[in-house]
């Protein structure tokens, strides 16, 4: 088995794809043009992470996703822990492991401060006894009308991790050629906005008026907040939980620092929204 790290050529993306479709052939969503703008495209740098090789068979692929967040008071970069697929013929021989203990190495050596990710139930252990991860807390999930009302200077005063953006970045996100994001001005903020779980628009607001007009799309007026807010941070008034039995799978924010700088998140410090990760 040879373990090199991940390419974005078109050769690459196209194994990826392969891959990625076999492992999940109800995924629609992972076509080359993906892959493309979620790995070469974003303004915060190319994809990190892992191939394994067993002669010219793809056996096991992990990427991470380069972003800017602010942890523990400092604008640092990190990584955002994404893809992960092992073909069926190599399934057994730890190597989603190995290609994770060698990104993260990587990523420490490029300067990143920490990786953060959100697993569903299946994979959290994993992360979390081979890899050294901290489980923070579960994802809110609630549906709901209107603004979210959130004070968004006790977030950012509250808030030990959050997502930063720029202009660049934000318009890339929005650019998500499988399920586009609705971008719009709002008084001192910007609202993001996508076609969610059935029959609702995931829905967010985040501090900040960006030069970013993404369109228009007919969404639900039923809205989706899936993420987290800082304790003492408001918001959310009116909106309900989603019964735990109508939910595809618990999800769970994990952490693991880099550099050693915030080795650990408190629970109810985190401002994380659907743009933050890959939910939609």
């Amino acid at each position: 088995m040879e373990f090199r790290p991940v390419e974005t050529t078109p050769e690459a993306l196209a194994s990826y794809a392969d891959l990625l479709q076999t492992c999940f052939p109800g995924a629609a969503k992972f076509t080359r043009d993906y892959l493309d703008w979620q790995y070469a495209q974003n303004p915060d740098g190319k994809v990190v992470g892992y191939d394994a090789w067993a002669g010219e068979q793809l056996a096991g692929h992990y990427v991470t996703i380069p972003a800017t967040a602010h942890v523990g008071g400092e604008n640092v970069r990190v990584l955002l822990s994404l893809n992960t697929a092992t073909h069926p013929d190599h399934r057994g021989k730890g190597l989603f492991t190995k290609l994770a203990d060698a990104t993260y190495q990587a990523g420490a050596e490029q300067g990143f401060d920490a990786v953060y990710g959100v697993a569903n139930a299946n994979s959290t252990p994993g992360f979390l006894k081979k890899l050294g991860f901290q489980l923070i807390e579960p994802l809110l999930a609630k549906v709901g009308c209107g603004g979210l009302g959130v004070d968004f200077e006790q977030v950012h005063e509250r808030a030990t991790l959050r997502r930063t953006w720029t202009d660049a970045s934000l318009a890339w996100r929005c650019r998500n050629p499988h399920n586009p994001i609705v971008a719009r001005g709002k008084g001192g903020g910007t609202t993001l906005r996508t076609k969610g779980a059935t029959g609702t628009a995931a829905w967010t607001e985040v501090g900040g008026r960006f030069d970013v007009d993404s369109g228009s799309r007919a969404l639900s007026p039923l809205r989706l907040f899936l993420g987290l807010l800082p304790d003492g941070s408001g918001g959310l008034r009116g909106y309900l939980d989603i019964p735990r039995r109508f939910r595809p799978s618990p999800l769970n924010l994990i952490y693991r620092s880099l550099s050693g700088r915030v080795a650990a998140i408190e629970p109810g410090s985190v401002f994380l929204t659907f743009a933050d990760f890959d939910a939609y």
